[in-house]
């Protein structure tokens, strides 16, 4: 498998959690998280909407704190999460509980990702698309044109009264959606990602959590300074565009748009970007990133390498599918919380220009 690929799934890991924010009382018709009835079907998507539009503004306004434990293609992960906000700034850290330590420490797009063992430290520029807790980047309209939003009850999720609600797709290129929203912050407390067939494939929730704490970022300001002992990295990210790189795209899957394209360097014998080294173990690789507002996929191009590049590969960790194939004299990596299908229309509108 690509060492590509194994660096970015823990990206599209993250992107799972969201503030969500409140609704109606009279959601709370039951104990369990059966559908919410109601007279008229058209409240219910009037409700869907407007609590898709308020969990959208409520992503940078909570601080909290606790633990989360993501299940996915039987491997289960538990992480300690503590995320502030102070006005417009958003600081968070990230401690992993099981395998190898690691850390992670934000200040909006300021990402340093810490390996203690190793005392490798990589800091980079990232926009937090998709990664907890901002789940929406989008407008409820645009959500809502994809999917079928609905309500469906109540519940309870790390002993707190949550409200449910499914996002349902619209066509086959996208996985449905069940999340549990406290009721009064609109925290997102769990969340899980439905197969065709109704199926859970991937589950994150808190097993506990405090809400509304206070907010004291100079503590992740202070980490962020303590690098004494770290080797520390600084990939380059160079902004492009994939004509300039000479990519055409033909018909993209609906509703994705492209967020952005970089070309970086990579080492191709570890799964961090190289900072210095032997020329033959590094590559230029042009990524970009789609979004539909909901779900990204991120495509990886670089120069195709026999010796590297030996077979085809199709994989599945939980939501997240990768795929890589041979494109001409071009190597492509997809990967994206996405069905295959998805990750094969991409693959198939990227077009060399001659």
């Amino acid at each position: 498998m690509s060492k590509l690929a194994l660096n970015a799934a823990p990206v599209q890991r993250e992107r799972l959690w969201s503030a969500l924010a409140c609704v109606s009382a009279a959601w709370f018709t039951g104990a369990a998280p059966a559908r919410a009835q109601t007279a008229d079907p058209l409240v219910d998507a009037r409700e869907a909407r407007r609590w898709l539009s308020r969990m959208h503004e409520a992503a940078g306004r909570k601080s909290f704190q606790g633990i989360f434990v993501v299940s996915a293609g039987g491997a289960v992960s538990s992480s300690h999460i503590v995320h502030y906000c102070d006005g417009r700034n958003q600081y968070e850290r990230i401690d992993s509980l099981d395998g190898q330590r690691r850390r992670v420490l934000r200040h909006n797009d300021t990402v340093l990702t810490l390996w203690p063992t190793s005392r490798v430290a990589l800091l980079e520029s990232r926009e937090a698309l998709g990664e907890f807790p901002s789940l929406l980047q989008s407008s409820a309209d645009r959500i809502v044109r994809l999917y079928d939003a609905r309500p469906l009850g109540a519940d309870r999720v790390a002993g707190l009264d949550a409200l449910v609600l499914q996002l349902q797709p619209r066509d086959a290129y996208r996985f449905g959606l069940r999340l549990w929203a406290e009721k009064n912050s609109g925290l997102l407390l769990r969340a899980e990602v439905l197969g065709d067939r109704d199926e859970v494939i991937e589950s994150s929730a808190f097993s506990e959590v405090q809400i509304g704490i206070r907010s004291q970022p100079e503590q992740v300001l202070q980490a962020m300074r303590r690098l004494e002992g770290y080797r520390v990295e600084r990939p380059v990210l160079d902004p492009t565009d994939l004509e300039r790189e000479g990519w055409l795209t033909r018909q993209l899957p609906p509703g994705f748009v492209l967020s952005r394209s970089v070309k970086r360097v990579i080492d191709i014998e570890q799964p961090r970007p190289a900072a210095m080294g032997d020329a033959d173990a590094r590559a230029t690789v042009l990524q970009s990133s789609f979004s539909d507002g909901l779900n990204h996929v991120s495509v990886f191009i670089e120069p195709f390498r026999p010796q590297r590049h030996k077979r085809e590969l199709l994989m599945s960790m939980g939501a997240t599918q990768t795929l890589a194939l041979r494109h001409g004299d071009w190597w492509l990596t997809v990967i994206g919380d996405v069905p295959v299908l998805t990750l094969r229309a991409f693959a198939g509108a990227l077009e060399r220009r001659k």
